[in-house]
């Protein structure tokens, strides 16, 4: 799903712990090059995602499951939790 930042327009969607299945094709290619590490646990005997951890000029950014995850018109890739992105971008 895409969302505009107030100016200009940038994709994102909700993490969530089907993450490796339902993610975005530009998310995926992050895991791959390792930029992106999902955090995981196990509970109940089963591996589960919590959130992940994203590799970024300033360092580590770490998200939650329910965090967006959003990937600028520059390219960068950086999480925002659910306040703040509904603050900051609006659906298109």
């Amino acid at each position: 799903m895409k969302y505009r930042r107030r100016n200009p327009v940038a994709d994102a969607f909700q993490l969530n712990r089907d993450a490796e299945v339902n993610a975005p094709e530009w998310f995926l290619r992050a895991v791959k090059k390792e930029v992106i590490y999902f955090d995981r646990c196990i509970m109940d005997g089963a591996v589960r995602i919590y959130g992940c951890t994203i590799n970024t000029g300033c360092g580590k950014l770490r998200a939650k499951v329910g965090d967006y995850i959003v990937r600028e018109n520059t390219g960068e890739i950086r999480p925002y939790k659910s306040r703040e992105f509904s603050s900051v971008f609006e659906g298109v």
